[in-house]
């Protein structure tokens, strides 16, 4: 093994645009005057750079602000985002506790306020809000459409080639990037 292997696998973290954010790990500085998520990719999902993240912040980019739930929120990259682009309030939540504690530090390092705690988005109370997105395997999304309580939803995690099953919902826009997609949906009433 290589002795500056501790250093080297930095090499493969580069930063990445969405929503008119840089998105990037703390060792690279940032272009000056540009909106900037900083994300330590560590040991919860999400470093900003794959698609489905971009795709999430470049459709949150194109709605009217509110409030805001980040289900399955990884390492938070997507949550500060929301709140970098003027969602509020936000609130994040994820299965995993170590998730939720990466979301927490993200937030602090941005410098940004978001709710965050352990909670299964299929099965535990989750809270109202302006929106949601999801970017979390297929069949969750779909199981959470079916019940959550909010009027628009941007869900991910799925191939450009499929479409969650969405009753109640209206299909409103999509985002491809990379073979990898990213739809908004509105409540139907």
């Amino acid at each position: 093994m290589p002795d500056d292997w501790d250093e080297r696998w930095k090499e493969f973290h580069r930063p990445a645009w969405a929503g008119g954010l840089w998105i990037g790990p703390p060792w690279i500085d940032p272009p000056a005057g540009v909106g900037r998520v900083v994300v330590d990719p560590g040991r919860a999902f999400g470093t900003g750079a794959h698609p489905t993240t971009r795709a999430c912040i470049e459709a949150l980019a194109a709605l009217t602000r509110g409030s805001l739930l980040d289900a399955g929120c990884g390492s938070g990259v997507v949550a500060v985002a929301a709140v970098l682009l003027g969602f509020a309030p936000v609130h994040a939540v994820d299965v995993d506790e170590v998730a939720v504690e990466i979301t927490r530090a993200t937030a602090a390092a941005n410098g940004v306020s978001i709710a965050a705690w352990a909670a299964h988005v299929v099965h535990d109370e989750l809270p109202t809000a302006d929106v949601l997105v999801a970017n979390i395997e297929l069949r969750v999304v779909e199981s959470l459409l079916a019940r959550v309580d909010v009027d628009v939803a941007v869900t991910s995690g799925y191939y450009a080639s499929e479409t969650p099953s969405a009753p109640g919902w209206e299909w409103v826009s999509r985002v491809e990037l990379e073979s990898w997609a990213a739809d908004v949906w509105a409540r139907r009433h």
